[in-house]
């Protein structure tokens, strides 16, 4: 594989990092600026939010600019704004970095999944960008653990200048490896937004978003569902999270490779798989062993989807894949959102905690249902266009 995917890998770990190790830093960060715990907790959703907004709104806003400088320049963005984390001296300028930092999230996911997708034959296109996106899962196996110690011994400050070293590491490896690529033709406003006349494109952001609905309605709450049916100690949560992590990095090499050899066949088998993980979830998660080895299936079945759902979304996109695939990671937020709003609204009519992993079943099952009518389009005749190169070569 071209070492052009290590750089687009290492910007990857930088922004899966600063996303997720807010969570482990809420106590010290509410305790340092004087805020509650639930208030500290919009430093996460108002960063969800921001990506959902953001992916769609930067990737138009650079569609006139190679996409290497747009990489280069959303690097940029990201280390503006952990610094501004790192300086903050009130809440709502933390909150403002990080929103500035989530403005970048979505649009280097977009544009380097199709980067990557160039750089190999294609045949190889999913497993490049499973690649990419390794960066993603290796940042929840060390880099948040580490952002986290490093925060909880020398301030969560140290934890964002570190982040932003790691983004500048992040951008000099894109400026030095990543090779130019042509703009597309048709990469203007109009051009980009025509991706949205696309029913098959709509019909994989669907996809996207009840699969990881799915991962994140149980996802969620692991830890409480970890210390009060299956018995383990707050401190060994942690470690379940690590086995998680090695199955989320284990499930996107897998889910790459698959969907090279077989795209759709590998996306009903994963959207399937993970309701039978999340409905068998129901019944191991009062043993601890049972549950220790579901965890980590959970992780490889549940990151399995990701490269064949990125690369569903690109092929369908004709002649604009960057906006189509910047849309997928919105699509990813708004599925965490919305699985882990519908769960915590279930364990507060008193459901339990089991509930997470059915409604994650119910919600992979219906996306799975979509999964389905979108293969059963693809094999419909449609006579009154040409069939682009996008769907033949995925010259994107």
């Amino acid at each position: 594989m071209p070492l052009a995917l290590l750089a687009l890998a290492i910007g990857a770990f930088s922004i899966g990092t600063t996303e997720f190790v807010i969570v482990g830093l809420l106590p010290n960060v509410a305790d340092d600026l004087s805020v509650s715990i639930p208030s500290a907790g919009m430093l996460v959703t108002g960063y969800a939010l921001g990506v959902v907004v953001g992916a769609p709104l930067m990737t138009l806003a650079g569609a006139r600019l190679p996409r290497k400088t747009m990489l280069i320049a959303l690097m940029g963005l990201f280390i503006m704004g952990n610094l501004v984390c790192a300086v903050a001296p009130t809440y709502g300028i933390l909150l403002a970095g990080r929103l500035i930092t989530s403005l970048c999230h979505g649009a280097f996911f977009g544009i380097g999944s199709v980067v990557a997708a160039n750089l190999v034959s294609p045949g190889r296109k999913a497993s490049a960008v499973a690649l990419m996106f390794i960066g993603l899962t290796v940042a929840n196996v060390l880099g948040v653990p580490l952002g986290t110690l490093l925060g909880q011994h020398f301030g969560w400050r140290s934890t964002f200048w570190a982040v932003a070293a790691l983004g500048a590491v992040g951008m000099l490896s894109v400026a030095a490896l990543v090779p130019h690529q042509r703009r597309d033709a048709e990469a203007d406003l109009r051009g980009e937004l025509a991706v949205f006349r696309y029913p098959q494109v709509w019909l994989a952001l669907a996809m996207t978003t009840l699969g990881f609905a799915g991962v994140f309605a149980s996802f969620t709450y692991l830890a409480p569902m970890m210390t009060e049916l299956a018995g383990y100690s707050p401190g060994a949560v942690s470690w379940l999270l690590v086995l998680f992590g090695v199955g989320l990095t284990v499930g996107n090499v897998v889910g790459g490779r698959a969907a090279d050899r077989a795209l759709m066949p590998t996306l009903y088998g994963v959207l399937g798989s993970l309701a039978l993980v999340l409905g068998a979830f129901v019944f191991t998660a009062h043993s601890r062993a049972a549950a220790a080895a579901t965890i980590g299936v959970f992780g490889a079945v549940g990151f399995a989807t990701v490269p064949p759902l990125q690369m569903r979304v690109i092929k369908k996109a004709r002649g604009a894949p960057a906006l189509a695939a910047a849309a997928n990671i919105a699509a990813f937020n708004l599925g965490n959102a919305m699985g882990a709003s519908l769960s915590g609204a279930a364990i507060d009519h008193g459901l339990g905690y089991t509930a997470p992993n059915w409604i994650g079943a119910g919600l992979a099952a219906t996306g799975l249902a979509v999964a389905l009518v979108s293969g059963a389009l693809d094999r419909r005749p449609d006579k009154h266009r040409p069939v682009s190169r996008d769907e033949t070569t995925l010259a994107v």
